[in-house]
């Protein structure tokens, strides 16, 4: 069963499996385009982790709080907190990686949460937001961070789960952006006139998905 995107995607629709980047120059909309993609999730009884490099988890849940849907659907990797000198305890719902630098840590709190919320609360479907990419490559090299989403998004495609991951666009050259880009079944570029320009495999494998 697909996975409907709703919110200004509304009509569109994409495979279990597929990671999908979010795209374009700041303050055009990215973070809220993804945070809708997890809510409409939510909205229909499906879990959503997001994996902050950008926030904390506490601004993260205030962030979601508006959301439709069962609070306890909303999971959380939280990358910042340890970071900047914090030592909070990992709960079901919300796990601490030390510091963006940390993939390894962040790859074992994300499989931890996709665990928990498939295998001890239920949830066989999940979407998962990485809020962003840009934020990883200000700690360390594209090589390693390209390995850490090669790792991120097959394990989303091996869950049946839908990834959406954040990246300023005019942050990188053509270069990084274009190795980032190789990692993704679809892209999602935000304007500064609010349009979207959407290219998506679709549910039954066609892509192409008109401009909005």
């Amino acid at each position: 069963m697909s996975y409907t995107l709703g919110g200004r995607l509304d009509g569109a629709s994409v495979r279990p499996g597929t990671n999908v980047l979010v795209t374009g120059p700041p303050l055009t909309g990215k973070r809220r385009l993804g945070r809708e993609i997890l809510r409409h999730g939510m909205a229909a009884g499906e879990g959503a982790i997001v994996i902050s490099t950008h926030d904390s988890a506490e601004r993260v849940e205030e962030v979601f709080a508006s959301a439709s849907g069962d609070d306890d659907l909303l999971g959380i990797v939280d990358c910042v907190t340890k970071h900047v000198g914090g030592s909070p305890t990992d709960t079901d719902r919300v796990r601490y990686a030390s510091s963006p630098t940390d993939m390894t840590g962040i790859g074992i709190k994300f499989a931890e949460s996709i665990e928990y919320f498939q295998c001890e609360h239920g949830v066989e479907r999940n979407r998962v937001l990485l809020n962003s990419i840009t934020t990883l490559l200000q700690y360390t090299s594209l090589q390693t961070v390209f390995r850490f989403l090669h790792a991120l998004t097959t394990r989303i495609e091996e869950v049946d789960a839908v990834g959406v991951a954040i990246v300023e666009s005019t942050v990188h050259d053509e270069e990084a952006m274009g190795t980032i880009r190789e990692l993704f079944d679809g892209v999602i570029e935000t304007d500064l006139d609010g349009s979207l320009s959407v290219d998506l495999p679709t549910a039954d494998g066609d892509s192409g998905i008109p401009e909005h």
